[in-house]
């Protein structure tokens, strides 16, 4: 059964393996780090069981949100836990009553794409040669959020 926990800097070690196993130019120690102790961020963790599978980000400042990194283990894929994790984090996007989300993607990563059009992202731009090994353009999304 999947469980999300909000993370802090005992998920480090898991957080890092997983970043350098999912990501070509991954985040350092250091960059994770300041994320968790940053009070405009918000990260959470999914477990399968006792299993560190996935973790997932979000940061604020004023009304405006940006998803940070979202990672699963590869065997965890296509499994719903992206899913889980972006769904928890735009519900906290709007416990925090932020009035958009934005991301950006590699250009050619189509099943997170896809992840974030369900959501209602759409793309607004292109920032080119963003990510780097290989060198590749993003795309930028945006989601309004409606406040109730």
């Amino acid at each position: 059964m999947l469980r999300l926990e909000r993370c802090d800097l005992s998920h480090l070690p898991q957080m890092l393996e997983l970043e350098r196993g999912a990501f070509s130019d991954p985040w350092t120690e250091p960059m994770i780090v300041e994320e968790l102790l940053s009070p405009r961020c918000y990260y959470l963790a999914a477990y399968e069981s006792d299993a560190f599978i996935g973790y997932a980000g979000l940061s604020s400042v004023l009304d405006e949100g940006e998803i940070r990194n979202i990672a699963v283990k590869p065997q965890f894929r296509n499994r719903g836990v992206g899913f889980a994790l972006l769904d928890a984090l735009q519900a906290r996007a709007r416990e925090l009553q932020l009035a958009m989300l934005t991301l950006e993607v590699r250009i050619s990563n189509d099943s997170a794409i896809a992840l974030y059009s369900k959501f209602g992202f759409e793309q607004i731009g292109v920032r080119r040669g963003y990510y780097l090994n290989p060198l590749e353009d993003a795309l930028i999304m945006l989601k309004q959020l409606t406040q109730t």
